[in-house]
């Protein structure tokens, strides 16, 4: 999902608001996500004071900490880009309970939780991001309702050169991920 349907969706308005933007906005760019990026938002309990933002890029991903009103400041974003090879993942688990799917995933120590849908769609947040982590193409979407399956289309990560030496012409494939 990308960032401004998050913002759309945000439980808080002001959390979603054009000042918080404006604070996030630039983080994001100069760590090197495109404008308007596919993301994760974990809204947390208090969505209005603080949430995570997750950022897959092709150099690894972006965590963009947001605090929406520091007393006597204002809003502020504190973001890091952590490499692939230092991205902290747990294991991806899916527990079904009377044709209900119940899923949790760990991401840079914070807990992604949901129930049906909601764990649909962080399913594939979490296999984005172990592919990416393991520098594989993106996996195929699921088999929709209709029996169609939709191919991948992009890369998840930088390829690996072929030797230990660091090359300065190696290519790197464009990331762009799906999610949320």
């Amino acid at each position: 999902m990308r960032l401004s349907e998050w913002r759309a969706s945000s439980p808080s308005k002001e959390a979603g608001g054009a000042k918080v933007a404006a604070t996030v906005d630039p983080v994001l760019r100069s760590l090197g996500a495109e404008p308007d990026p596919e993301c994760w938002v974990a809204w947390g309990e208090e969505p209005a004071v603080r949430y995570t933002i997750f950022v897959p890029t092709a150099a690894g991903l972006i965590t963009t900490y947001v605090r929406v009103n520091v007393p006597g400041e204002g809003t502020r974003a504190t973001g890091k880009l952590i490499r692939w090879s230092r991205v902290q993942l747990g294991e991806l688990s899916m527990e079904t309970q009377g044709g209900h799917r119940i899923l949790s995933f760990q991401v840079e120590q914070q807990v992604l939780q949901g129930t049906d849908d909601k764990a649909d769609r962080i399913a594939r947040f979490g296999l984005e991001l172990l592919a990416a982590v393991d520098g594989r193409t993106l996996p195929p979407e699921p088999t929709s309702k209709r029996g169609a399956t939709k191919k991948p289309t992009r890369t998840v990560a930088a390829t690996k050169p072929k030797s230990t030496k660091a090359t300065s012409g190696s290519a790197i494939a464009r990331r762009a991920p799906t999610s949320g």
